[in-house]
Parts: structure tokens; C-alpha cells; sequence
């Protein structure tokens, strides 16, 4: 799911796609279904979540007298779905959108303003979120777009039963000891390595610059990384590759590679570990995993989805008392308990912190110390030709400088776009 975010985002990111956006926002409306009378609200939520969402929306439904056509759309049909309905303007009433994509709907014009919904409804406050998605703090120009749903962030996995082995009681909390480590790991034979990046994955860059004190927008709010903590994040990422601690497959299957124990180190979100418990029950107890390894910071990625109520919607004022049912603490963690996405609700964060689950403490706790992706137009097209030039650098051999060189310079053209 998470691989194919940065296709959808490019698709959807691009200039002349947004301009028909735009264009669209003040044609058909879009029309919910009436049944008998009531409203029905169409809902778009992402992936093979339906049949849990119609569960858990059924109170509000009792409740409210408010209907759902809830239509799950499978990830790999997203960028289709959503560029047909915003190229036609005949959207849902409420939709599931990434954090990486927020910035491109809120620069096309399709989301509606929740600006004053966040004062009439007591759950969506901004207060009860944490600081990095509150929705002043995703808003554009002081506009509130959407409100936090489900959250994610990325820690670091270890086979601690591998690591023991090689002499490591303990993962590593630092960058050196991170590089140290999986070079160490990797010296256990032919097709080992320590750690293992997805070069796909277009945020670990990212992460590594708010690790070393930087970021990658400037003051004036433009996409920078003409900057030595950039600098520092790129040597610290190619490093991995450059003294073999890291494999550069663009095949590797992150999930048999931990399991194997080919890779027992990777930075991942908690989908993960339901992946390496499906496909491997046997390793219980013998793996775990800590907040991501520091060096100014620890900072990691605050990730997840948000949800926005589509412009032309006819009734905007069902579709928030839906936001406002979704965003309840009780509702939250009976979301987590369904299908295993982690809350927004700070309530409902530190509800499941206090279940005695160490692994879930350590996403809670690393929540605390993340934030998400610029929220700039266009980001999604500049992250991938960032990840693109690294693994450049990391697989073929190109040249370092004069790589990154030809990537500032594509980064400055693309946010010339927008």
C-alpha cells in the first residue's frame, strides 16, 4: 500500500492534471443517494477496509438516521478513481486521503473548508490531536481541509535474537551505532546483510535531515535541500549501501527478508509487524521493536490519513457529523482493534499506551517525536526524484554531486509549477 502512494501522488501531482481540478470544482455537483427521505452519505475509504468501516459506522447510522454507501477503493485503483472524480467533479461526500496527497487536494480546490466544522464539533478540536497532524497545522492559507483519521509512523525492527548472536544485546539507539551494527551483520556471510532500505521509499531521506537538526523547507515555506543536514542524511543513507551493510536489489521483499534474517534491521510502520506474524509465528519473541536510532533527534515520519469532505457535496452538514463520530476516542480505538491502524486521538493514543503492549508503546511514543511530509503542492513528484538520484548513486555508480546537482535543479523546476 504504502509503495504505491508515491505513483498515485505523481499521477495526481501533476500541473496540468491540477489546473483540470480546478476547473472542475464549480461544475456538477456532486449528488448523494436519498432513501426514503434520509441522506445518504457516499463514503470512499482506501484499501480492503469496507466491510470493517460498515461495522463500525452502524452506530452512527442508528444513531443519526444517516445512511453510508461506503465504496472501498483497492490501492492500486486509487490514482484512476480519484482522477476521474476530481476531472468530473462528481466526487463522494467524504473521502479517505494520504497525508502525501493532502497537499495536492488542497492546492487543486476539490476539499471543502472544515474551518468553522472544527468549532461545532467538540471531537474534531484541534487540541485533541497531536501538534504535527492538528488541522490548523495541515491547513493551507489558515484553512482547515481535512481532519486527522489514522495514524502511522515508522520505527526500527530488529531481529534481537540475530543481533544477540552477533553479540548485540541491544538495538541501536544512535547513528553510529547504527552503521556499526549492520556493518557487523553483514560480515556473517555471503547474501547477509545488517539493514535494509526499500528504495522506494521516499521518506527515510527525509527523516534522516530532521535527525540531523535540518529540514527540507525553508523559511518562505519552498522545498530546500541545499543544506548540510541534507547532506548529512544522504551520506548517512548511501553509507549503508557503500560498505555493503545494505542490499541493492530493487526486488527485496522486506518481510522474507527479515524473516529469514537476510536483513534483521529495517525501518518500517506497524503493518510490518503484522506481516512477519503472518508469515512467520514462530519467530514470536524473537524479534521486536524501539523508537528509530538518533542523532540530533529521533525524529520519524508522522504518516496516515486524513479525512475531507468533497466541495460539491449536497450535504456537508451529515458528512461532518460523520467526521465527528469517526474522530471519537471510543471509535478510534474500536478502529485499531478492527483492522489495526493506530489512532489520531490523543485520548485514544495514550488509552492504548496504558494496554501493556510494548510494541504498541513504541508507536505511541515514537508518535511523539515525528512529523509529517511538507505539506507543499508537488511534494510527492520532488520525494521520488530524490529517492530516484540516491538510488542512482547507491546502484549504478552515478556520480554523487553532480547526481544531486541535476536533482536540485528538477526539484526547482517542478515547484516552479505550482
Amino acid at each position: 500500500m504504502r509503495r504505491l502512494l508515491g505513483t498515485t501522488t505523481a499521477a495526481l501531482s501533476s500541473a496540468a492534471l491540477v489546473l483540470t481540478m480546478a476547473a472542475c470544482t464549480g461544475g456538477d455537483t456532486a449528488e448523494a443517494v436519498e432513501d426514503g427521505g434520509s441522506a445518504t452519505l457516499k463514503v470512499w475509504v482506501m484499501g480492503d477496509a469496507g466491510p470493517a468501516f460498515t461495522d463500525l459506522t452502524a452506530a452512527f447510522t442508528e444513531d443519526t438516521g444517516i445512511k453510508l454507501q461506503v465504496d472501498a477503493i483497492p490501492w492500486e485503483n486509487v490514482n484512476d478513481k480519484l482522477t476521474t472524480a476530481v476531472a468530473s467533479g462528481d466526487g463522494p461526500d467524504v473521502v479517505q486521503i494520504g497525508l502525501s496527497l493532502l497537499p495536492t487536494f488542497a492546492d487543486a480546490g476539490v476539499l471543502a473548508d472544515l474551518t468553522d466544522v472544527l468549532g461545532e464539533h467538540p471531537a474534531l478540536a484541534p487540541s485533541n490531536f497531536p501538534d504535527a497532524v492538528a488541522p490548523e497545522n495541515l491547513s493551507t492559507d489558515g484553512v482547515a481541509l481535512s481532519v486527522p483519521w489514522v495514524s502511522d509512523t515508522r520505527v526500527l525492527f530488529y531481529r534481537s535474537d540475530i543481533l544477540a548472536e552477533a553479540g548485540h544485546d541491544a538495538a541501536p539507539t544512535t547513528w553510529d551505532d547504527m552503521r556499526s551494527v549492520a556493518k557487523d551483520l553483514a560480515q556473517r556471510g555471503e547474501g547477509q546483510f545488517g539493514y535494509y532500505i526499500p528504495l522506494w521509499d521516499n521518506t527515510l531521506p527525509v527523516q534522516y535531515t530532521w535527525q540531523a537538526g535540518g529540514d527540507v523547507v525553508d523559511a518562505e515555506g519552498a522545498v530546500d535541500f541545499r543544506s548540510p543536514e541534507f547532506a548529512a542524511a544522504a551520506d548517512h543513507w548511501l553509507g549503508f549501501f557503500e560498505d555493503g551493510s545494505a542490499p541493492t536489489a530493487t526486488d527485496w521483499d522486506q518481510t522474507q527478508g527479515f524473516v529469514s534474517g537476510a536483513t534483521p534491521m529495517v525501518v518500517s510502520g506497524p503493518y510490518l509487524a503484522k506481516a512477519i506474524r503472518d508469515a512467520a509465528p514462530e519467530l514470536d519473541g524473537s524479534w521486536s521493536v524501539t523508537t528509530l536510532p538518533a542523532d540530533q533527534t529521533g525524529t520519524s515520519l508522522f504518516a496516515g490519513s486524513n479525512l475531507g469532505i468533497w466541495k460539491t457535496s449536497e450535504h456537508p452538514d451529515e458528512a461532518a457529523q460523520l467526521l465527528d463520530f469517526l474522530a471519537q476516542p471510543d471509535n478510534q480505538i474500536a478502529w485499531y482493534d478492527a483492522v489495526g491502524e493506530l489512532p489520531t486521538s490523543s485520548a485514544a493514543l495514550t488509552e492504548l499506551a496504558g494496554r501493556g503492549d510494548e510494541q504498541l508503546s513504541v508507536y505511541v511514543e515514537q508518535l511523539d517525536d515525528a512529523q509529517t511530509v511538507p505539506m507543499v503542492p508537488g511534494w510527492d513528484l520532488v520525494a521520488n526524484e530524490m529517492a530516484s538520484a540516491l538510488t542512482a548513486i547507491a546502484t549504478t555508480g552515478a556520480d554523487k554531486q553532480s547526481t544531486l546537482d541535476a536533482f536540485y535543479a528538477k526539484a526547482d523546476e517542478i515547484q516552479s509549477n505550482y
